[in-house]
């Protein structure tokens, strides 16, 4: 009598079976995780501006005035520009970039040097925030 000591075909088909569908679940959960993750670095990100702005506003007695809301690349010498001309070294920090893939560009605007609003759109629930375009200003983020 022979002794064979291998799989049936039926039970590797099953373990095949198995193996896919845990890596199937496995594959959905990281996409979700990869969304979480890049809202966090939106608020935190939302944070970090929040912070130059009001350094900003320690140093020249208002927010830096942007009549139109748009994108920037720096926040330095009390103004959001591309490039800082005057003074280099007078510098708060760059703007942030949004991360992809889901996101609209980072936007800021301050008509009267006195406030300001920075617009922001999260994917997910995070924080108590519902998904969707919310908007920092000094008195928090809504």
């Amino acid at each position: 009598m022979a002794n064979n000591r291998g799989f049936t075909l039926v039970e590797l088909l099953v373990a095949v079976g198995i193996i896919g569908v845990l890596a199937s679940i496995s594959i959905v959960s990281v996409g979700s995780i990869r969304s979480k993750a890049r809202d966090a670095r939106r608020l935190a990100d939302v944070k970090q501006v929040q912070n130059a702005l009001e350094l900003v506003f320690n140093d020249y007695e208002k927010y830096p005035v942007q009549a139109t809301e748009g994108t920037y690349k720096l926040i330095c010498n009390g103004e959001v520009a591309d490039a800082c001309t005057t003074d280099p070294d007078k510098t708060y920090m760059a703007m942030p970039v949004n991360p992809m893939p889901n996101g609209t560009a980072y936007k800021y605007k301050s008509a009267d040097g006195l406030t300001y609003s920075f617009v922001f759109t999260l994917e997910n629930t995070t924080n108590g925030l519902a998904a969707g375009a919310h908007t920092a200003s000094p008195t928090g983020v809504q």
